[in-house]
């Protein structure tokens, strides 16, 4: 894998910037860019509709770009949906399963808001971490045939802990619950495949692997023919006789109105360009990295690590210097030219219930190199002295 190489391609990294903030959007490199623009200026039509050329050549394009998505998590076609992110896909299925309110929904307490808040409305129950880790013996004694759905994330976007979902789907499934995780920060950076991990739903984003603004919903076939769609409109139906609709089978009939083509397009060529790459190389590139961070982390007074080894968190750091507010020491970073995120991580309850008033978090991707590195430990050490 060649870092130099692939960093040429983001023309943010020539402007002396370390941009260590991909768990919240990553860069996008010129291919992306391009095959966008290339939508925009040459058939920006509408399409799945229009009969002339350029309605379809976009419709082509765009599913070109789900074919694309399916194969990169072991999918079907057809059981790709396209959606604005993560948490509208979580919202889609929260709202889509025929659930009542008395229904239980497991989920940990490591999620996203965006895997937490839409499941209120139901029996909610809450499976803890165990020093820092999924309690799979928790989850083992909550789990049972009244639970509907088991939903969790796969790669935390706090520490980088990465769920044994084929574990936790098969304890789910044992007892008849539909099994979902949000795939938002392990899809970019590591081989997925929803089949040999056995979920029946995953949520993802292009944003987050070098792709556009868009999101992306894996329901397994005979799970999406049995959900109710959760906005009807323009491109849903079929027909709509004496007043009622004749809906559209999956994925169409999630996809109302006039959708994000130029998003879907530029999520095609991002999938292009990391499979050019190859997920096995990433992933390996960004542990790498991350073992020089934690070196250098760890040597520094006041600075503590959260969760385990770099093994563990891959992709990304999170750590608290004693004395200095996390969104304070994020400022002070972005100084030094170092771009990495402060605060709560959209994790309130994680944090709250563990007592830890946030976390700096430093993120990685493929075009992070060792001077990165090296630059975000120096300042990190400089910025220290400050704290107690």
């Amino acid at each position: 894998m060649n870092t130099d190489k692939i960093r040429k391609d983001f023309p943010l990294l020539e402007k002396n910037i370390v941009y260590l903030d991909s768990a919240c959007m990553s860069l996008k490199p010129r291919p992306v860019v391009e095959a966008m623009n290339d939508y925009y200026y040459n058939y920006p039509s509408c399409g799945e509709r229009s009969a002339h050329r350029l309605g379809k050549k976009v419709t082509e394009e765009y599913e070109t770009a789900r074919k694309k998505v399916a194969r990169f998590v072991g999918a079907k076609q057809e059981e790709i949906i396209f959606t604005r992110n993560t948490t509208e896909s979580i919202n889609l299925v929260a709202n889509s399963l025929k659930l009542k309110p008395t229904d239980t929904i497991i989920t940990s307490d490591k999620e996203h808001n965006s895997n937490f808040l839409p499941w209120l409305k139901y029996h909610h129950v809450i499976v803890p971490t165990c020093n820092g880790r999924f309690d799979m013996a928790a989850f083992r004694n909550t789990v049972n045939k009244n639970v509907k759905v088991v939903s969790v994330v796969h790669t935390s976007n706090i520490d980088g802990e990465t769920f044994s979902v084929k574990e936790i789907g098969e304890t789910a499934h044992d007892q008849g619950a539909v099994f979902m995780i949000d795939g938002a920060q392990s899809v970019p950076h590591k081989e997925t495949d929803v089949k040999k991990i056995g979920c029946d739903v995953m949520a993802f984003s292009g944003h987050k692997m070098l792709g556009p603004s868009i999101g992306c919903l894996y329901i397994k076939k005979e799970i999406a023919e049995d959900m109710e769609p959760f906005m009807v409109g323009g491109g849903t139906v079929q027909d709509v006789v004496n007043g009622k609709p004749i809906f559209l089978k999956p994925p169409e009939v999630f996809e109302a109105g006039l959708q994000n083509y130029a998003g879907a397009i530029g999520l095609g060529a991002a999938i292009g360009y990391l499979e050019s790459i190859g997920m096995k190389n990433v992933e390996k590139h960004e542990t790498s990295i991350n073992k020089i961070i934690t070196e250098g982390l760890s040597s520094i007074k006041n600075v503590t690590i959260i969760a385990g080894s770099p093994e563990e968190r891959g992709c990304i750091v999170s750590f608290n210097v004693s004395g200095i507010d996390s969104k304070e020491l994020a400022i002070m970073l972005d100084s030094y030219n170092i771009m990495v995120r402060g605060g709560f991580h959209c994790c309130h309850n994680w944090f709250n219930t563990h007592g830890i008033s946030g976390s700096v978090r430093a993120s990685l991707y493929l075009y992070n190199n060792e001077v990165d590195a090296e630059k975000f430990v120096a300042a990190v050490k400089k910025v220290a002295t400050l704290g107690k």
